[in-house]
């Protein structure tokens, strides 16, 4: 349905800040829901944050809310997640997703039916 491209990953020191940007495909991207999630290696997959087409509704995890900024620029069919006071606990394989029924509120329950390759975040202490 979507083709979802991220970037901005990399090795980043505790205390410091990295952003990652999703490229999506299409259209209709201003119709879809987006977020992000985070699976670092032996663990399974975790929810990190999403937001509505609009950007009007944002919903992120307990573990990133306060440090964690998701935005989204529909001219440019690119959605944002800002990560600030990165944590070694924050190591592990960033994937972008969209769907377009899925409402934010739910997105740590429900998964999105398209999905990005990922990008390594990795924070040394």
């Amino acid at each position: 349905q979507v083709q979802l491209v991220e970037s901005g990953g990399g090795l980043v020191q505790a205390g410091g800040s990295l952003r990652l940007s999703c490229a999506a495909s299409g259209r209709t991207f201003s119709t879809y829901v987006m977020g992000w999630f985070r699976q670092a290696p032996g663990k399974e997959r975790d929810f990190v944050a999403a937001i509505s087409g609009s950007g009007v509704n944002i919903y992120y995890a307990d573990s990133v809310k306060g440090r964690f900024t998701i935005s989204r620029d529909n001219a440019k069919n690119t959605v944002y997640l800002q990560m600030i006071s990165l944590e070694p606990e924050d190591t592990a394989v960033y994937y972008c997703a969209a769907d377009r029924y899925i409402a934010t509120i739910k997105w740590s329950t429900m998964t999105p039916g398209s999905w990005g390759q990922g990008t390594q975040v990795t924070v040394s202490s």
